[in-house]
């Protein structure tokens, strides 16, 4: 499988930006997701920033550094656990322990109970989604601190506040005669642990794009009415999959008064959807769609619930990474599939499936932005440490912040997705 460097280096006029094949240490050190989808997206003020990578490790080739990762994983044995994302470069990707998505991974974790340390390749709010499950005395290292998400960090807690509380003051607090709330908050798994409590705290979820569909039934039966953040388009999708009108989904843009609504918008709403975006996701197009279908008659287009509405009405199916994944291992007859989601994840399928021929969608070489700072010299540089005793880049979520998500986590543990 040629590695996604290589096709940044070989098609530079197609590329998102040729900066992708150098080593991420090169932006580390200043403000940014880098480049990549999301550098384009503005960060917050104060987003973590990771330490120089020593000379060592950003000097060494490919096959040193891999020789290191192999001898301090045999040196650390059980003491360890490594998890790879889906999204992640396949150079990552060949020493994890456990492939997934995010909560898979948290999960996976758990079934480790010797690992003292879990380290996360993957981006911040998964590793602190590890850190809330994870076991008395593990811990949770997050290879490069600056692999944070964009999409996560467009809701902040602070915002989402001053968002319930124009709310609560439009809505009220008293339950109708059903008992139902007058909303229920729901996070996708893609947001800080801050907001995972804020749903704990206020009678509300966290989803996955596996189990949205589940989670929005589970609100409304509790709730008149849903806010859903960070993501709007999947909630716009699960919504309308759901039977909810689109006139009924008004967006709330946190800089404005109400969102950017009237209040008679937000009185007749049913999904409150917040202003955020993915964008690896936002990047696909009914127009690649349609050209995919000129050239490849008979394709199967899958994308995830995460691109634009238009683009999943124009697609043959929706679904999460998992989901792509399953639909693709059990085609039985020789396929082409046409996919939309993060690339690593599209020719990782494409090399395990050759039988079948698959493509991105977006023919841009365009990865995460923030899944791309993790690099072999990051984590063989994380577990030379862990071998010399020292434990760098934890991730510690504060003690009651762990506990009211992990009342909302429970409770998305609970909403099975359909068909599971």
């Amino acid at each position: 499988m040629t590695s996604i460097d290589v096709l940044i280096r070989s098609a530079p006029d197609e590329a998102c930006s040729t900066d992708l094949a150098k080593g991420p240490w090169e932006f580390d050190a200043a403000p940014g997701y880098g480049p990549g989808s999301s550098m384009g997206d503005v960060i917050p003020t104060g987003s973590p920033r990771q330490g120089e990578l020593p000379a060592a490790y950003r000097e060494a080739d490919a096959a040193d550094l891999h020789a290191r990762i192999r001898a301090a994983k045999a040196a650390l044995g059980e003491r360890v656990v490594i998890l790879g994302h889906f999204y992640q470069r396949d150079e990552v990707i060949q020493h994890a322990d456990f492939l997934g998505d995010s909560f898979q991974l948290a999960n996976a974790a758990q079934t480790v109970p010797n690992a003292e340390a879990i380290v996360f390749c993957g981006v911040h709010f998964m590793a602190e989604t590890a850190d809330i499950l994870a076991r008395p005395g593990q811990d949770v290292i997050l290879p490069n601190l600056a692999a944070g998400c964009s999409m996560a960090d467009m809701a902040d807690e602070d915002s989402v506040e001053e968002c319930w509380a124009q709310l609560e003051e439009l809505y009220g607090t008293e339950e109708d005669a059903d008992g139902r709330a007058p909303i229920i908050p729901v996070t996708y798994m893609n947001s800080s642990a801050a907001l995972k409590a804020f749903c704990g705290r206020h009678g509300g979820i966290v989803c996955t794009s596996s189990n949205a569909e589940t989670v929005l039934e589970w609100a409304f039966e509790r709730g008149q009415r849903v806010l859903f953040f960070p993501d709007q388009h999947l909630g716009r999708n699960t919504a309308k999959k759901m039977g909810v009108p689109l006139e009924r989904m008004p967006m709330w843009n946190p800089r404005k008064p109400l969102g950017g609504n009237t209040a008679e918008e937000l009185q007749d709403a049913r999904v409150v959807l917040w202003h955020g975006f993915c964008s690896v996701h936002k990047r696909f197009t009914v127009a690649q769609v349609e050209r995919a279908r000129a050239e490849h008659p008979g394709v199967r287009v899958i994308v995830h619930p995460e691109c634009p509405m238009p683009v999943v009405d124009a697609a043959d199916e929706a679904g999460s990474t998992d989901y792509i994944r399953k639909a693709v291992a059990a085609a039985t007859e020789p396929t082409t599939f046409a996919i939309g989601t993060e690339i690593n994840m599209v020719n990782r399928l494409a090399a395990e499936h050759p039988q079948h021929e698959i493509f991105c969608l977006d023919p841009v070489v365009c990865p995460c932005s923030t899944m791309y700072r993790i690099h072999p010299g990051y984590l063989a540089w994380v577990l030379e440490e862990l071998v010399a005793g020292r434990r760098p880049n934890l991730i510690r979520v504060h003690e009651q912040v762990a506990a009211d998500a992990r009342v909302a986590l429970d409770r998305m543990l609970a909403a099975k997705p359909k068909g599971a």
